[in-house]
């Protein structure tokens, strides 16, 4: 006899219910507490999703006196008990059974059973997203204490392996824990728990807010010494998290000697380079051009310069592109030839195919964002911030802002546009991190882009708020209808802003390689340039 899924009759899921060989059953929808022992007891196995170990569900569910824990609770979160031994369980994202952290009561030791390592936070599967509040805890006992004493009504989840790894065990968790409207942390009342509690924040803000136990220090001593009330005013007086930021002058002096100016990489044409001085943290830069002419070829030749003289992770948000075109094209820069194309990509053998694969998305430092769905700034700069913290991303490539602007809800393109850069800029200084931004031109009075008209900041195409609040910017210019072959894919680069150093004009001229679709700086041009 094999296990069964089927509908469950409480909470009427679909296919959620799972009967097992004994005849024990288990609902597995969250917030659905079905659950009936098989004729073995409470040895019911759990079905799991590619897990190389099978867990147990072992012991009763029972209440915890000597902690003070109802058996409710136990039940909301499936802690079982099995003589001298507490059972805290895992789930992976699909809310199967993955794991178990045994409490052994007598020795006050831990030990794990299962695989805790990719697993959600302690009592995650136990509650629905996107609601008001959730309590993050530093115990298993502190959540189950404190969704007591909250009476029961607002999730509590805990981290999985104390203080130390609270920062990682926040990341994991990241995109679940920022769907709730505030996060509290209600970590112990001590010098690592008030430390780890402190960057979790910075994590999680602007949503966390940190409560300051006053009394005891973690929930569970609230709830042993009937302290409700005492633990509701702390949890209500629980105060968004500022980071330190307001210094005095007088105290500036080794902050001014710090060199700034140095940058984390140069770019890979030397004509920007001579300008620029290379590419800095806590810059947004810009490229823009008319329709066709190269923005998006010359944007990941900059992420693939990155990613082959860095050890940086990159973001990739390609708005006008699918994510296998984008990956296609950074492993086509790798190959020196366009894998997009179906004749080269039909004639790449296997192995060489891997090999590009491996070189460049399979570093595992390259990110991308599946933009077919909703493209609300809020949503966008969420992802910006995604990327930075929660997978260590210190570049950004959105292309373009103007796509963004164009598939919201309010008609006013101008408005829209000054408050995403304006959010962008608030990021990429918060983050420190670089973004590669692309934005669209105007269209000029006589001859377009598309025939090498001169680009100019004013051109920005529906608000000033672009280049106001881009540290540089790049335009780049080419005749696509011009008559000898070679100026057709040569593109022209001219630096129309350039905060740090004021240089601008005319940078380098790239030539594009239809062969290997690479673009290629025209060094005979260089002193014409200059």
């Amino acid at each position: 006899m094999t296990t069964q899924r089927t509908a469950c009759p409480q909470c009427n899921s679909k296919d959620n219910l799972v009967i097992f060989p004994d005849g024990g059953e288990h609902c597995f929808t969250p917030d659905c507490t079905h659950h009936i022992h098989g004729k073995k007891g409470n040895q019911s196995q759990v079905i799991t999703n590619k897990v190389s170990k099978n867990i147990l569900t072992q012991g009763i569910i029972a209440a915890i006196p000597s902690r003070g824990i109802l058996e409710n609770t136990c039940k909301k979160y499936n802690v079982r008990q099995e003589k001298d031994k507490h059972y805290y369980p895992y789930y992976n994202s699909d809310n199967s059974l993955v794991a178990h952290k045994i409490r052994n009561v007598s020795s006050k030791t831990f030990y794990s059973e299962g695989t805790i390592v990719g697993s959600g936070l302690f009592g995650q599967q136990a509650f629905n997203s996107g609601r008001k509040f959730v309590t993050l805890c530093e115990g298993e006992l502190d959540a189950l204490s404190a969704y007591q004493l909250l009476g029961s009504k607002w999730p509590c989840v805990s981290i999985k392996n104390g203080a130390e790894s609270a920062v990682k065990d926040a990341k994991e968790s990241y995109e679940w824990l920022m769907s709730f409207d505030n996060i509290v942390i209600c970590f112990d009342n001590d010098a690592p728990g008030i430390s780890a509690a402190k960057k979790v924040a910075e994590l999680l803000s602007p949503k966390a807010k940190i409560v300051k136990l006053q009394h005891h220090k973690d929930a569970n001593e609230y709830l042993m010494n009937n302290r409700e009330k005492f633990f509701l005013e702390d949890w209500w007086a629980a105060e968004s998290y500022t980071p330190d930021g307001i210094i005095s002058g007088k105290d500036m002096w080794e902050i001014v000697q710090e060199d700034k100016s140095e940058a984390i990489i140069n770019y890979p044409f030397g004509g920007i380079q001579k300008l620029t001085y290379g590419i800095r943290t806590g810059e947004l830069i810009t490229v823009t051009a008319g329709s066709g002419l190269g923005k998006s070829q010359f944007m990941r030749e900059l992420t693939y310069h990155v990613l082959k003289n860095t050890e940086e992770s990159i973001g990739m948000m390609f708005m006008e592109e699918s994510v296998r075109r984008t990956g296609l094209a950074m492993m086509s820069l790798e190959a020196n030839k366009p894998l997009h194309l179906p004749d080269v990509y039909k004639t790449t053998p296997s192995e060489e195919f891997k090999n590009y694969f491996d070189s460049t998305l399979g570093t595992g430092r390259l990110y991308f964002f599946d933009h077919f769905g909703s493209n609300e700034i809020d949503k966008i700069i969420s992802s910006v911030r995604y990327f930075s913290r929660a997978l260590n991303c210190k570049f950004v490539c959105l292309d373009h802002v103007s796509i963004i602007v164009s598939d919201q809800t309010n008609s006013d393109e101008r408005r829209a546009l000054d408050e995403i850069m304006t959010k962008l800029r608030t990021v990429v200084q918060e983050l420190d991190i670089v973004l590669f931004l692309v934005s669209h031109l105007r269209r000029p009075s006589g001859s377009g882009h598309e025939e090498g008209a001169v680009t100019s900041l004013s051109q920005l195409r529906g608000s000033a708020s672009i280049g106001q609040l881009s540290d540089i910017v790049f335009g780049l210019e080419r005749n696509g209808q011009h008559e000898d072959e070679k100026e057709r894919n040569t593109t022209t680069v001219r630096v129309i802003k350039n905060r740090f150093s004021g240089l601008t004009g005319p940078a380098c001229r790239l030539y594009y390689n239809p062969d290997n679709g690479r673009m290629e700086e025209v060094m005979e041009d260089r002193e014409d340039l200059e």
